[in-house]
């Protein structure tokens, strides 16, 4: 929990921003801004549809499928079915990395696959378009595996990707899977993930028992290489002896999802976006999983002596404190200069998954402020933590999504831990299948807005001024011609690895130079260089 406190009156931007909209539009967005307590954490209105005519930060249902969860592995041939705009959008816009391990390993994210929907498709259908698209991508690259992702034209004329997913697996005599994942099926990416989650359980995780060489075997979940945040991950695994199974899914291959039940702990790092197929290896195979956060030195190192807890092995243990205490001898050395260049200076998050939650872990660790932060597709349990989730509402748009009944594999089913052992990290403190959301964690008084919109956006600059914004690319150049830097956290812009340790030092560098840049100062929007003419309806 925060024991800071953001000495401004955050609340007055709420009262001024609200003021602006229509009665009722200002009355529903009142419920997704609230001033953060951590003493007694408020209730947020999230995963709602962003109210028409406003310019919103979010992304689609397709996007959080393909472009989020599957994207990052490189061995299945991902191909969009519809428009070219669409596959183009999805491909490599995160910058998510891959690393094969020698040069006959296949490698598909150079290349984006598209059934490329035209005019008469959309008239007389486009199935046997798809159809020809999967064998020509087959006869090319002859791949293990296929995926088809379904964009809004595709459901609005009926087109049936798996239908068409089944008859290629026949023909092909590969693994060919589809996904329901049309644009305007949720109020967000957050649809897509759910409905990718679903597709990993149903279609990939299980299908090889392959006993993996090892000890200390662990998957990641929620971690997609970003600007190479696996690779330094990866190192970290390496260093401390441990195994890691299955990333989900940065510099992710199909063999990786395949045997991820035979992991013995899974950490989630966005629980948004993978936290189903966490609670379903649970369910069937007997995993357990805690949420971590490789983002921040020390959440790393806390991260890391929670697995080494979980395991009770003293010279695992060992290891990762002698790991830890090499790397923190580098952090503290880079951390040494750059904290007071960088000390009271403020920042605001508005980014995905739980980096608008984790990255305030950095700004911590540099001294700065997060005068305010949301995410674009949170949940209510991503705010105020699971222990909300029996109360949330059910609405129309979540019962769009399959939910998969899952029950106990009942010949692969293996506790990893005794129920004794369970209680025993209960008393201990250790929890288990929990999240204690972002305001658990963020300085008394700060704003916490979810969806935020581009009016509000301007207001908190106008209002604010932060040093630095952190959002994505639709963002980044209307608040810098506010006079203010944006860094993207979506994609790093050209920055990154942030992971882990040698991330951080990264993190340090790059946000030192932002916020102490003074050209910043010199840029002067339109409005303010030159004189304009303000007028008001005389209704």
């Amino acid at each position: 929990m925060s024991t800071n406190k953001v000495n401004i009156d955050m609340s007055a931007w709420k009262e001024e921003v609200t003021k602006s909209y229509p009665t009722k539009v200002a009355k529903k967005r009142a419920k997704s801004i609230v001033v953060s307590d951590p003493d007694s954490i408020p209730q947020i209105q999230s995963n709602v549809r962003t109210i028409p005519g406003i310019i919103t930060q979010r992304g689609c249902t397709y996007a959080g499928c393909k472009g989020v969860v599957l994207g990052p592995t490189r061995d299945i041939i991902n191909i969009t079915h519809g428009p070219i705009g669409c596959g183009f959008y999805s491909w490599l816009t995160r910058r998510n990395q891959t690393k094969p391990v020698s040069p006959e390993d296949p490698n598909y994210m150079m290349y984006c696959f598209s059934s490329d929907m035209q005019d008469s498709n959309i008239v007389f259908g486009g199935e046997q378009k798809l159809a020809q698209a999967a064998r020509e991508a087959f006869e090319i690259f002859k791949p293990k595996a296929m995926a088809f992702f379904s964009t809004c034209p595709v459901g609005l004329i009926g087109d049936d990707v798996h239908r068409v997913a089944r008859q290629m697996k026949e023909e092909l005599g590969i693994n060919v899977f589809a996904f329901s994942c049309e644009g305007y099926k949720g109020v967000s990416q957050s649809a897509g993930h759910h409905i990718a989650n679903n597709g990993l359980y149903t279609h990939l995780i299980g299908n090889q028992d392959k006993e993996i060489e090892g000890k200390f075997k662990v998957n990641v979940l929620g971690e997609y290489n970003i600007g190479g945040d696996a690779f330094e991950i990866e190192r970290i695994f390496d260093e401390c002896g441990m195994t890691l199974v299955a990333t989900f899914s940065g510099n992710s291959t199909i063999d990786q999802f395949e045997t991820a039940h035979m992991a013995d702990l899974s950490v989630v790092m966005c629980h948004r976006s993978i936290n189903y197929v966490a609670e379903m290896m649970e369910t069937k195979f007997g995993i357990p999983w805690f949420k971590g956060n490789f983002i921040g030195a020390e959440a790393t190192a806390k991260t890391l002596r929670k697995i080494a807890q979980y395991f009770g092995d003293k010279e695992l243990t060992d290891r990762i404190e002698k790991f830890i205490a090499k790397e923190m001898l580098k952090i503290k050395a880079v951390i040494d200069v750059i904290h007071p260049q960088t000390e009271g200076k403020t920042a605001m998050l508005f980014v995905g998954g739980s980096r608008a939650h984790h990255y305030q872990e950095l700004f911590d660790e540099l001294g700065m402020t997060t005068l305010a932060g949301g995410y674009e597709f949170g949940h209510r349990d991503d705010y105020e933590g699971r222990r909300v989730i029996p109360t949330i509402q059910i609405d129309a748009d979540s019962r769009n999504i399959q939910e998969l009944k899952v029950t106990q594999d009942e010949t692969r089913y293996r506790p990893r831990k005794t129920e004794a052992e369970l209680e025993s990290f209960k008393e201990e403190g250790f929890e288990f299948n929990d999240y204690n959301g972002m305001m658990a964690d963020m300085a008394k008084g700060a704003l916490v807005i979810d969806d935020l919109s581009h009016h509000e956006m301007e207001k908190l600059i106008e209002m604010y001024h932060p040093d630095v914004f952190c959002a994505g690319i639709k963002e980044k150049f209307c608040v810098q011609k506010m006079g203010v830097p944006l860094k993207q956290l979506h994609n790093y812009d050209v920055g990154g690895p942030y992971a882990g340790f040698e991330g951080a030092i990264n993190f340090y560098e790059d946000i030192s130079m932002i916020v102490n840049t003074t050209i910043w100062k010199e840029i002067k929007a339109p409005w303010e260089a030159e004189d304009v003419i303000v007028a008001e309806y005389a209704y």
